[in-house]
């Protein structure tokens, strides 16, 4: 493909970066991979988007959509086709009450630093630097998942730019069976080129952070699994085992609680407390951008593998077991515990797109490996999801690394992916945005 002029991009404005502009290498990686494409579009408007993808579609090449460009699974690059990147669309309007207006290329850090100051909060993943756009579309799960739900639960309406370049309003009265695909469905059925949601007073959080040691996992890990099963939804709270890049099976187990208030935690240390001494606890308030952590870059000639899957209420107190029996063997990965439950079951699985609201936890693995060890990797992934398998189900679709059907799969339940594949044939029907979870349009009959 040579490179575009910029009649044939119908004016367009923002930045044209191809494989030989001295900044491609850097814009052509994501924070999590890497990929060879042969066009990257900035748009700095609405209107350079509806340009961007008319381009697009008329040039018969694959297309990604890249946000904040956290996606394990690479969605938001791709070999040889055309990225359209958001970077330039990242502003932050608060607007009248508790209404606030993020731009489609907004990181979280920016949203926070906008409404610090008018002591709001929205909640997010855990991570600054993970963009809005696709945390958003695909779930949210972070620090206040159980007192405010899921970072699409705060949505209330989205700009998007259609398949044919057309830009709609959508939300719970103008084309309202789009709203309900684009809260859980991802980005398959446009750009959205800004965010509406409807933020929440805060100021001040509660957090604890406490370390076990790895040989008590066993002991730890099924307290605070009974713990949080009735705790009061102003707590959220996650735990890591096994980390492979602080010991692996030695790595101190690391339990985060949070209080979405300036209240005590006392009966949540004293559940966890009663089944073996910390190694270290800290204590204290702060704002909400402290809870937030910087997000890393993987390094390069790396690949990550990541998989995920919820545990329903009656698997719980089994899979917490055999969680702590994983952990303390040898195997490679990171194994993070979410606990849901509080405000995010109580919305109707039919709701949003997004449908595991029964869940009590979330379970994730995470590991990375040279190109070369990958294939060694994964193999190793699958006898520790064998044993998760049968007590978990469904996958969530931020964390996904994309490499295995049945996890994809399962990122949604059949009722759902009917519903969402009857969408993508009306908005999306050539399937212009393919790179994401969400199924393919219907075959002609």
């Amino acid at each position: 493909m040579t490179a575009p002029t910029r009649e044939e991009l119908e004016s367009f404005t923002g930045e044209i970066i191809t494989p030989g502009s001295p900044d491609y290498r850097k814009a052509a990686r994501t924070a999590l991979a890497f990929a060879e494409p042969a066009l990257i579009l900035r748009p700095v408007d609405v209107e350079d988007v509806q340009r961007a993808v008319r381009f697009a579609a008329a040039s018969d090449l694959p297309v990604a959509v890249r946000g904040g460009g956290h996606s394990a699974a690479g969605l938001s690059t791709v070999d040889g086709g055309i990225v359209i990147d958001l970077a330039g669309l990242g502003t932050v309007d608060v607007l009248d009450g508790r209404r606030v207006r993020v731009g489609g290329g907004a990181v979280w850090r920016q949203v926070v630093d906008a409404l610090t100051p008018h002591a709001l909060v929205i909640s997010s993943g855990d991570t600054a630097d993970v963009g809005v756009g696709g945390l958003t579309l695909s779930g949210g799960i972070g620090w206040l998942v159980r007192r405010h739900g899921l970072t699409l639960d705060h949505l209330r309406a989205v700009e998007l730019v259609t398949a044919d370049g057309a830009v709609l309003r959508v939300d719970e009265d103008e084309h309202a069976e789009l709203f309900w695909a684009l809260r859980g469905g991802g980005g398959a059925f446009g750009i959205v080129t800004a965010f509406e949601f409807e933020a929440q007073p805060a100021r001040l959080f509660t957090r604890a952070s406490l370390t076990f040691a790895a040989d008590q996992a066993a002991r730890v890990v099924p307290a605070w699994t009974r713990y949080m099963r009735t705790a009061p939804q102003e707590i959220s709270s996650t735990m890591v085992l096994s980390n492979p890049f602080a010991g692996g099976v030695d790595a101190p187990i690391e339990l985060t609680f949070v209080r979405c208030d300036a209240g005590a935690l006392d009966d949540a240390l004293a559940a966890v407390g009663a089944s073996a001494a910390p190694l270290t606890q800290d204590v204290g308030q702060l704002p909400y951008a402290e809870l937030l952590h910087d997000g890393n870059e993987l390094p390069e000639g790396l690949r990550v593998a990541l998989r995920s899957g919820f545990v329903a209420s009656d698997s719980a107190d089994a899979a917490a077991e055999a969680v702590a029996r994983i952990a303390a063997s040898d195997q490679p990965a990171s194994i993070v515990l979410h606990s849901l439950g509080g405000a995010y079951g109580e919305v109707s699985a039919e709701a949003t797109a997004f449908a595991h609201r029964g869940a009590e936890l979330m379970v994730s693995t995470f590991a990375a490996a040279p190109d070369a060890a990958y294939e060694g990797l994964r193999a190793r992934m699958d006898g520790v999801w064998q044993v998760l398998q049968p007590l978990t189900h469904g996958a969530y679709a931020n964390s996904l690394d994309g490499t295995s059907a049945d996890a994809v799969a399962s990122v949604y339940p059949e009722s759902t992916r009917r519903r969402l594949a009857a969408l993508k044939d009306a908005y999306d029907p050539s399937d212009l945005f393919s790179r994401t979870f969400a199924p393919s349009p219907m075959p002609a009959r």
